[in-house]
C-alpha cells in the first residue's frame, strides 16, 4: 500500500495533469461518448461497404433512387444536397453560438442555438419525407423491388441511426438554449456547456459528410 508520501506524490501528479490539459469532467465525458459513437458509425459504414462490394445482385443507382421530379424534370440528389447544405449551415450557427457564449452574450447565444435546432428539425423533416418516398416506391429494410435486398437494410439502418442522433441533438440544443436564456449559466459564470453541445452537433454533422460520400455518391 502506498504511504502518505506516495499518495501525496500521486495527487500532485494528477493535479499537474489537470493543469496541463484543462479538460473538465463534462467535456471529457462528451469526448468519450463521441469516441464510442465513432466506433459504432465506423462499424455501420464498414459493414455497408463490405456488403456493397460483395453482393452479386445489382445495386440501385443513388442518382436514380434519390432523385426528385420538379417541374417535370428528374433532378438527382437534389433533396440530399439541400439536407447537406442545411447541416453544414447549422455547424456555422453552432460555432457562432459557442463564440457568443464565451463572450457571455446570452441572447445571441440562445438565438443561434435555437436557429441551429430549427435547421436540425428541417433536416429530420426532409429525412422523413425521403423515407416516406422510398417506402412508397417499395423499399423496405428487408428488401426492395429494384435490386439488392441489402440496400434497404443499409439505408434505413444508417440514416435512421444518424437521424436519431440529430433528433436527440435538437432536444439537447433547445434545452441548453432555454437555460442560457434564463441566465442559469451566467449566474454560474461558465458557458462551457454550450461548447460541449457544439462538440456533439459538429460530430453529427461530420458523420453526415461520410454518409453522404459513401452512401449517396458511391
Amino acid at each position: 500500500m502506498p504511504d502518505d508520501g506516495q499518495w501525496a506524490s500521486i495527487i500532485e501528479d494528477y493535479a499537474g495533469d489537470k493543469a496541463v490539459f484543462h479538460i473538465s469532467p463534462m467535456k471529457a465525458m462528451m469526448w468519450i461518448f463521441l469516441l464510442s459513437d465513432i466506433f459504432v458509425f465506423s462499424c455501420f459504414l464498414v459493414g455497408y461497404m463490405s456488403v456493397r462490394m460483395t453482393t452479386t445482385d445489382p445495386w440501385p443507382l443513388p442518382s436514380e433512387v434519390f432523385a426528385l421530379t420538379i417541374g417535370g424534370q428528374s433532378i438527382p440528389l437534389i433533396l440530399i444536397a439541400i439536407m447537406t447544405f442545411i447541416l453544414i449551415t447549422s455547424s456555422g450557427t453552432m460555432a457562432m453560438a459557442v463564440n457568443f457564449g464565451y463572450q457571455k452574450r446570452r441572447e445571441m447565444t440562445a438565438l443561434l442555438m435555437v436557429i441551429t435546432a430549427l435547421l436540425g428539425m428541417s433536416f429530420v423533416g426532409m429525412q422523413a419525407f425521403e423515407w416516406s418516398k422510398l417506402i412508397a416506391e417499395g423499399f423496405r429494410p428487408w428488401g426492395n423491388e429494384s435490386g439488392a435486398a441489402q440496400f434497404g437494410a443499409s439505408f434505413f439502418m444508417i440514416t435512421g441511426f444518424h437521424g436519431l442522433h440529430v433528433s436527440v441533438g435538437v432536444i439537447y440544443l433547445l434545452t441548453v438554449a432555454l437555460k442560457v436564456l434564463r441566465g442559469d449559466y451566467e449566474r454560474r459564470g461558465n458557458y462551457e456547456i454550450v461548447e460541449i453541445a457544439g462538440l456533439y452537433w459538429h460530430f453529427v454533422d461530420l458523420v453526415w459528410v461520410f454518409i453522404f460520400a459513401l452512401f449517396y455518391l458511391w
